[in-house]
């Protein structure tokens, strides 16, 4: 039986949700059915589709008691909303049912791992979120909590391990049928760790080990861990709060941390090899990651950052959507990403462009949207003069524009969207190191109404940012500084169908 709170916020998102039409809402990325949405949450392939749960407060745009909203694709590019699968109605998630996983049972079951909170005085007067780890079953609809929960609290800790930090954990089936989880920590030392978890069946499970220790290395705390194996490496990702800047590899603030490495045969350790940011933009958090039935690694992550949230439109009936789907890899030790192929299938009207040249501002009308996936190959016209400076701007009008820069002698891509019509003094601008030889660079821009995702040389990094510009500031022109610069240019519109 659904609970009353399960039923209310059910009935509320029909009826509200019957109010924000399509063309308010981004065409290709998945958006809060109504109200607030962050992390993503069991992202997962069951009874042959793709299902993405969310955090989720359908009753206004702020973070708010979490539930968990659901949806569903057959191409992870359109997706079809379901009803709430889960809402705090436990005395164990009576504050927010918090970030979890999702896989499929050998008895074809659903099973969610989730975040119970319960916030509980402290004899000095304060409040504190005690976390613990529930499960729930279902059908791909309804979710039943079972009544073991939390099937993971204090005792399954750690010694020093932080109760009110303990949250987010990702599950997998192994090939034997057992199963394990990684769940992040704070310990004793105010960083973050990983734990690792077993369980023979799913329900019943014992702790394992730290799988990771951060050491007050990456920020403090590492949330919604996610570990699998890729191209015969082992990736963990995480996303670190509090960060502080390491050059352009890391940001202020609460930001993202790929390892890649590989297990100690003897001992079972995860050995660092590789650390890097996901992603270089301003907003891209919290990713999680499914394999595919055809066997790839697909990512997506929640296309916000905490520190922009006020970053909307007045009135606007939706806050919080998901990153493009990315299929991701390994190569010369690196995380690389793509757009998921299958968005190549929306593809219409090719226009390709060679050899424009470019010194100060050159527009095409030709060049225009706001739903497009537009390649950009950048070269010196002369390779004797190295230009100081080339831009791509998109999302413009007279008004309004967002900017991609880059400066070939210091090699640093800028993304800049100070223009994009918010009134307020957030961050507008990220900074990235990336390889370029020569002042040559390749660039893919995915435009999707209210984003730009831009994709380096071939997937090597990506820079995100969500964008609120009216969508009649369609333009899009290039500049170039200090010497010329041709640029090859194929572009195309995604349509929705």
């Amino acid at each position: 039986m659904s609970s009353q709170t399960l039923r209310e916020a059910r009935k509320y998102e029909e009826v509200s949700a019957k109010l924000i039409s399509a063309e308010e809402r981004p065409a290709f990325h998945l958006s809060a059915y109504t109200g607030w949405m962050n992390d993503p949450n069991g992202f997962s392939y069951y009874q042959g589709k793709y299902h993405m749960f969310y955090q989720y407060h359908p009753y206004n745009c702020n973070w708010g008691p979490m539930h968990w909203g659901h949806a569903v694709s057959e191409d992870l590019l359109h997706w079809e909303y379901l009803p709430t699968a889960l809402a705090p109605d436990e005395f164990y998630d009576r504050d927010g049912c918090f970030s979890g996983s999702a896989v499929e049972l050998p008895d074809g079951r659903h099973l969610l791992m989730y975040t119970g909170v319960m916030r509980k005085h402290t004899e000095h007067g304060g409040i504190v979120d005690v976390q613990t780890q529930c499960l729930a079953v279902g059908d791909g609809i309804d979710y039943q909590k079972v009544d073991a929960n939390p099937v993971l609290n204090f005792k399954d800790i750690p010694e020093g391990g932080s109760t009110i930090d303990f949250r987010d954990p990702k599950i997998w089936k192994n090939e034997d049928g057992t199963f394990n989880c990684v769940v992040g920590n704070r310990p004793a030392d105010g960083s973050g760790q990983i734990l690792l978890y077993s369980s023979p069946d799913g329900f019943e499970w014992k702790f394992d080990k730290v799988l990771v220790s951060n050491k007050n290395r990456y920020g403090k705390m590492w949330e919604c861990p996610d570990f699998f194996e890729l191209d015969g490496k082992y990736v963990l990702l995480t996303s670190p709060q509090d960060m502080l800047p390491e050059g352009f590899e890391y940001h202020n603030g609460n930001g993202t941390l790929c390892l890649i490495g590989h297990l100690d045969p003897e001992s079972g350790e995860f050995v660092e090899e590789h650390n890097q940011a996901i992603d270089y933009g301003i907003d891209f958090y919290a990713p999680q990651t499914v394999k595919t039935p055809d066997g790839r690694r697909v990512m997506i992550g929640w296309m916000q950052n905490w520190d922009t949230c006020s970053m909307r439109m007045p009135n606007q009936p939706w806050f919080g959507q998901m990153s493009l789907p990315r299929e991701i890899s390994i190569k010369n030790g690196r995380l690389y990403q793509q757009p998921l192929r299958e968005l190549e299938e929306m593809r219409s009207n090719r226009l390709e462009l060679k050899d424009v040249a470019v010194n100060g501002t050159v527009f095409m009308k030709e060049l225009k949207g706001r739903r497009i996936d537009m390649e950009l190959r950048i070269r010196p016209e002369d390779a004797e003069q190295m230009y100081q400076k080339f831009a791509v701007r998109f999302a413009q009008n007279d008004t309004y524009q967002t900017a991609l820069s880059f400066r070939p002698r210091e090699s640093v891509l800028k993304i800049d969207r100070k223009f994009s019509g918010n009134r307020r003094a957030i961050i507008h601008q990220r900074r990235s190191l990336v390889n370029s030889k020569d002042g040559e660079l390749k660039l893919r821009l995915i435009l999707d109404r209210f984003s730009v995702e831009v994709f380096i040389n071939d997937g090597e990094q990506t820079m995100t940012a969500t964008l609120y510009t009216p969508m009649d500031a369609e333009g899009i022109s290039f500049f170039a500084d200090g010497g010329g610069v041709l640029v090859d240019v194929v572009k195309y519109d995604l349509t929705e169908e």
